[in-house]
């Protein structure tokens, strides 16, 4: 099998953790850090917490809309509501036509 190198940079507690299990393990960090690539690597890509969170959201705004149209709905009536009244308030007192 030819070989090639591969260096990474990690921090000092990283690294104890990783040659502390290799030698309990009884394995060598090398073989350690290609055994956790190589299932890594096969197995599927996980979801993006990004993505999820986004699907979550637009989950609840698709459920908040209906109760925000009819609420938008209802203060148009009462809006259309008030300006008539104020209209024949006004007219009533001669200070509009």
């Amino acid at each position: 099998m030819q070989t090639e190198r591969v260096t990474f940079l990690t921090s000092r507690d990283h690294k104890a953790a990783l040659d502390a299990f290799a030698v309990r393990t009884g394995q060598s960090v090398g073989h350690v850090v290609r055994e956790a690539t190589s299932r890594f690597i096969s197995q599927p890509p996980a979801a993006n917490d990004e993505e999820a969170e986004l699907a979550a959201l637009v989950a609840q705004v698709n459920e908040a809309l209906p109760k925000m149209n009819a609420s938008i709905d209802d203060m148009i009536a009462t809006m259309q509501k008030t300006h008539e009244e104020v209209d024949r308030t006004l007219r009533a007192a001669g200070i509009r036509k």
